[in-house]
């Protein structure tokens, strides 16, 4: 079984156990800093925690985790949330959009829930570059749901330690949110607070497991384009072993990309529900924000159809719908994450744009 070294954890500037995170930039480096990831040329850390009984893994030789995961099935009870979602995703493809609302203002977060509410099937609620201040988790889905929006909130070990994180997952627990997406974090190096210190106590995997045990339906993230690219599906497959249940795509540059991406992940012996991100541009400044995602691969062409179009807007929305389109027409996708934010001041208006991308695709009719 591969294990990560003291000496490697020492020198991940995230103290990763299972890494490498997302983080990775295409020529190999730390999103720190100019020196190459620890984790790129060990073989993938190996889940050696409890399994969760009823992962979605298939044993491979050895493979005394999984093989105890496909053997017992006593999974734990999910809180109403959490189970309403599961349904839903057995049912049809769902559609999830990331949340525009401006940090701290509860006004803006009220006014862009209700321009989602009854027309998405849930909102990402998660991390900010450039707010790296928000409502504690559980807070924030609390004022989101009372807008009648379900909320599958990102929780990132960036800023809590295990202590604060088991908290905030009996919080979202109290207030039924639809998913947990477990993140391990961007660094405080990047994003708009350099000068907070950075904690990562857990990574994703470890979070995943916390979330799986307290009955969450949870997500995590893989970067299919990031280095290692050869090993990130079986990174996946742990991140499975540990309580995953879907998998949010971060960009990695259309449909094609996912699809190998959802084979690969099959083949290493997991199959979970595949969510991927679908870049929401309407305009030159969502267009920004989205650039400033780490390694971020977009289809060919897709920014210059929308940006040099005589309606930035209108375009945008088509390019994005028929992108949507072509994702859920893939084997394994469960829906699809309407990623990206809003220019300063055009939050709802944003919101709004994710609406009318979620009514054309007509899932909830």
């Amino acid at each position: 079984m591969s294990v990560v070294t003291p000496g490697q954890r020492a020198s991940c500037p995230k103290h990763m156990e299972y890494g490498p995170c997302g983080g990775v930039d295409f020529d190999g480096t730390c999103e720190v800093g100019e020196f190459r990831c620890v984790f790129l040329d060990t073989p993938t850390v190996r889940w050696h925690g409890t399994p969760r009984a009823d992962a979605p893994v298939e044993p491979q030789s050895g493979d005394v985790h999984a093989t105890a995961a496909a053997a017992h099935r006593e999974s734990v009870e999910p809180h109403p949330g959490a189970a309403a979602m599961r349904a839903l995703l057995a049912a049809r493809p769902i559609v999830v959009a990331d949340f525009p609302a401006r940090s701290l203002d509860r006004i803006s977060l009220a006014d862009c829930a209700a321009a989602l509410a009854g027309r998405v099937d849930a909102t990402l609620a998660g991390d900010s570059g450039r707010s790296r201040v928000q409502f504690p988790p559980s807070y924030r889905a609390h004022l989101i749901q009372q807008q009648g929006v379900a909320v599958w909130t990102g929780l990132n070990c960036r800023d809590r330690n295990r202590v604060a994180l088991e908290g905030e997952l009996a919080g979202l627990r109290a207030v039924g949110v639809a998913g947990v997406h477990c993140v391990t974090g961007d660094h405080t190096a990047t994003g708009d607070r350099p000068d907070a210190q950075p904690v990562f106590d857990l990574d994703s995997t470890q979070l995943t497991a916390l979330a799986a045990a307290d009955g969450h339906l949870v997500s995590v993230a893989e970067a299919p384009t990031s280095p290692p690219v050869g090993k990130r599906a079986a990174r996946l497959r742990e991140k499975v072993l540990a309580g995953a249940d879907v998998c949010f795509v971060n960009h990695a540059g259309g449909d094609e990309p996912v699809r190998r991406f959802i084979e690969e992940t099959r083949e290493a012996g997991a199959d979970p529900a595949f969510i991927p991100c679908i870049p929401m541009v309407i305009d030159k400044g969502s267009a920004g924000l989205l650039r400033t995602f780490t390694t971020l691969v977009l289809p060919e062409g897709f920014l210059d159809r929308i940006l040099h179009a005589a309606d930035p807007y209108r375009e945008g929305l088509d390019a994005v719908t028929e992108l949507c389109e072509r994702m859920l027409e893939l084997d394994g996708v469960a829906g699809v994450n309407l990623s990206g934010g809003a220019s300063p001041g055009a939050e709802v208006e944003f919101a709004d744009a994710m609406g009318i991308v979620a009514e054309r695709l007509g899932l909830r009719s």
